[in-house]
């Protein structure tokens, strides 16, 4: 049976849609799996029957960004708006996610998102010395570096040097990581984060602040990431329901 992986509609902008979309739809199909897509307008009692169906998460980018509000911040001028449907869809997902420990790959907003949902914060407007948004055709944007012994760490070559080039197309990223994620690749140069994991061995929750659905045709890593976030939904089984036992 071929694994099936819900993905909410990047945002409520159908033009931004159609442009970014089928890049991870291509990108999951070409990893084995087959992409749902969950309308942002879906009624509650559809989108249960949806999750029902499906055996991971994909968290994917968006125009708008994450209401401050959500983490205790005054919104500033910089901070562009929120998209609440997108925000409610990504609610009940990461519940139903985290419920019943369904991989979770969560890109750019969906990283931002993930871990604002995990009680973290982000930077509302990165001003470093490195530009993380040189555009969507920018496929090495600058490096990244990766954590020993991580995730992420598994997924770059064999004999690398925890450092791998990533594409950036980001104004935000995370300032405090969420509950039990763990930072896992960091731009080098600015130390802004770029990547973090659920401190789980037992639970896939991988979040990347760049695009790999925008180069698996030019990067390994980004097919790994694909690829391993596929393994692990294959894997995934329904927790089950022990009976109970009355000790007398």
């Amino acid at each position: 049976m071929t694994v099936r992986i819900a993905i909410p509609a990047p945002s409520s902008d159908e033009k931004y849609n159609g442009r970014s979309l089928p890049a991870y739809v291509d990108a999951l199909e070409a990893a084995g799996a087959s992409a749902v897509v969950v309308g942002l307008d879906e009624a509650q009692e559809k989108l249960a029957e949806v999750l029902a169906g499906v055996q991971g998460i994909l968290l994917p980018g968006s125009r708008f960004d994450v209401d401050p509000g959500r983490y205790g911040e005054v919104r500033r001028p910089e901070c562009g708006e929120a998209d609440a449907a997108r925000t409610a869809v990504d609610e009940l997902l990461l519940k139903d996610a985290f419920n019943l420990k369904k991989p979770v790959l969560a890109i750019c907003h969906g990283a931002q998102t993930l871990n604002v949902l995990r009680n973290g914060s982000l930077i509302q407007d990165l001003k470093t010395e490195v530009n993380h948004r040189p555009g969507r055709t920018v496929v090495e944007a600058h490096p990244v570096k990766v954590a020993e012994g991580s995730r992420l760490a598994a997924l770059l070559p064999a004999g690398s040097a925890l450092e791998t080039a990533v594409n950036s197309s980001h104004h935000q990223a995370i300032r405090a990581p969420g509950d039990n994620l763990r930072v896992t690749a960091v731009s080098p140069v600015d130390r802004v984060i770029e990547a973090v994991e659920l401190n789980s061995q037992e639970h896939f929750v991988l979040a990347v602040q760049w695009h790999p659905e925008r180069t698996c045709a030019e990067s390994a890593v980004s097919r790994s990431i694909f690829k391993a976030f596929i393994e692990a939904a294959t894997l995934w089984q329904p927790p089950r329901v022990e009976d109970s036992v009355t000790v007398k």
